[in-house]
């Protein structure tokens, strides 16, 4: 995924107002004080009207759950979307009419691992699984091991303490296991 220009982050940040996005997802906003505006947070139970919005600066802080952020953090909190897929929406120019419309935003170019564990196992199996899982995905991986042989770490060493390393991808496993910090 190519990287996006800090310029353009910043230009879809001072170009796409705030206050009309969030209005846009129906949330009444109130004036609070001279310059902000105030309205009951989106992204927990409110009843205090403790979402802050002030649109001299197109932010927003929750004072209730403390999300805050651009347009970008609205985005990617209300819809549950990444960073990626919320500027997708941002400079498409789609921010108003795309949110919770049902749309998709994208498809995930990234396969769907199956799941290697028996997740009914006990934890100390469920534990054995995870580690005898990784350690062969090290041993698959020659950028790995040659990582690890410039450390100063030796197959031998591999083997008897079961090294294994964690892919981006895989980490969603540790998350199922329950076993994610």
């Amino acid at each position: 995924m190519p990287r996006i220009p800090q310029s353009e982050i910043d230009r879809i940040k001072s170009e796409i107002d705030l206050v009309a996005l969030v209005q846009s997802k129906g949330i009444k906003l109130e004036k609070h004080g001279s310059k902000d505006l105030k309205a009951c947070c989106p992204f927990h139970d409110d009843k205090d009207a403790s979402f802050i919005v002030t649109p001299s600066q197109n932010i927003f802080h929750c004072m209730g759950c403390g999300k805050a952020g651009s347009v970008y953090d609205f985005v990617m909190s209300f819809e549950g979307i990444g960073f990626h897929h919320a500027h997708l929406i941002l400079a498409d120019g789609k921010s108003t009419s795309l949110l919770r419309s049902g749309d998709p935003v994208g498809r995930s170019r990234v396969p769907k691992l199956d799941c290697p564990l028996a997740l009914d196992a006990e934890d100390a199996a469920l534990i054995d699984q995870l580690t005898s899982y990784y350690h062969e995905r090290l041993k698959q991986s020659p950028v790995a091991l040659e990582y690890l042989r410039g450390r100063g770490i030796t197959s031998e060493a591999v083997e008897h303490f079961r090294i294994g390393c964690v892919f981006r991808a895989e980490l969603r496993l540790c998350e199922i296991a329950g076993l994610a910090s």
